[in-house]
């Protein structure tokens, strides 16, 4: 029989190079996992608290912005209002989503990615260059798994099962961004892993063997207490850099759904980035721009078409609109 109360005990140590002083961050990370807690499941509690914090303060600045008269000149479908009935029930939805499906996920990702080599509590923390260059090709990797996997999701009886829920709303709104059903969001929440599999694939040392699973079985894997893993490397994953690329990503998603076009969006400097008014258009024709952060593979795909002959139309009807004020 699995031995939980064995389980509960957090056995996983810091693992400090001799003559290396943690810094400040490093010892608050240490001290954040010290306890007698199952590692696992702090991790996943803590890294869940993380997403809620991440993401609902990143979406109450656009709940302030809709009340505020000034900003509606921003709004992409300015005609269309969010009401409070509307924004209860996404809510709920969204916060019942996240307790029942992401957190077992994030349960099961420790497990997985630190067979893998994944660093937990090791230091010291990678260079910040390497954090970006991880993050970089977490995004590139995750936009080429939402673009495929979104793209499909618009295909026959898998749209009507699956995807239809996430465009029950034609004018996008921040909350909404995780408005969708279970089966979609266990399907494009993957890729969110994808980047850091990937790169623990490639990053990973030598097997190092461990302990005999007994009865406990799958559970007692998950929970650390048996399984082997692959040694890391000086290049290999660390968890911190997963809860910095958490941010990145819900940030990202927030802001594609804000439903806001800004002078200073990120698009009008950068034209592979997709953004609000890209994502907007998609919800507004129900088709195209699948892409999740770039617009290469619907440049690619020739899935944008759509969307540019709308831009086309839309600057046309704005410089008419001038030239009649003008006059």
């Amino acid at each position: 029989m699995l031995n939980l109360t064995t389980l509960s005990t957090n056995a996983v140590k810091p693992v400090i190079p001799d003559g290396y002083s943690p810094n400040a961050l490093e010892q608050l990370w240490f001290t954040i996992f010290s306890g007698d807690m199952n590692p696992t499941i702090k991790l996943a509690l803590i890294l869940f608290a993380w997403h809620e914090f991440v993401f609902y303060s990143r979406f109450f600045p656009y709940l302030i912005l809709d009340q505020i008269p000034y900003f509606r000149q921003y709004k992409i479908q300015a005609d269309k209002q969010v009401s409070n009935e509307t924004l209860l029930k996404v809510t709920r939805h969204v916060s019942i989503s996240q307790i029942t499906t992401q957190l077992p996920m994030m349960i099961l990702f420790k497990p997985i990615v630190e067979t893998l080599g994944m660093r937990f509590l090791e230091a010291p923390f990678p260079s910040v260059l390497l954090i970006i260059l991880q993050n970089v090709f977490f995004m590139l990797a995750e936009d080429t798994y939402h673009y495929w996997g979104h793209r499909a999701l618009h295909w026959g009886w898998l749209y009507k099962t699956i995807h239809k829920q996430h465009h029950e709303y034609q004018a996008t709104f921040g909350i909404a961004a995780e408005y969708a059903s279970v089966a979609e969001v266990l399907i494009l929440g993957i890729g969110f892993f994808i980047g850091p599999v990937i790169w623990s694939l490639f990053s990973m040392g030598a097997w190092v063997a461990g302990d005999a699973c007994d009865a406990g079985g799958v559970l007692q894997w998950v929970l650390g207490g048996c399984g082997g893993h692959y040694a890391s490397s000086q290049y290999s994953l660390h968890v911190f850099t997963v809860f910095m690329w958490l941010a990145l990503r819900l940030v990202l998603t927030v802001d594609n759904h804000c439903g806001y076009d800004f002078p200073w969006s990120i698009r009008h400097f950068f034209p592979v980035w997709a953004g609000a008014d890209w994502h907007d258009y998609h919800h507004l024709a129900f088709i195209g721009n699948y892409g999740s952060t770039f617009r290469y593979w619907d440049w690619i795909c020739g899935t944008d078409v759509g969307y540019i002959k709308h831009t086309a139309k839309k600057a046309e009807m704005q410089q008419k609109a001038g030239a009649k004020k003008t006059n």
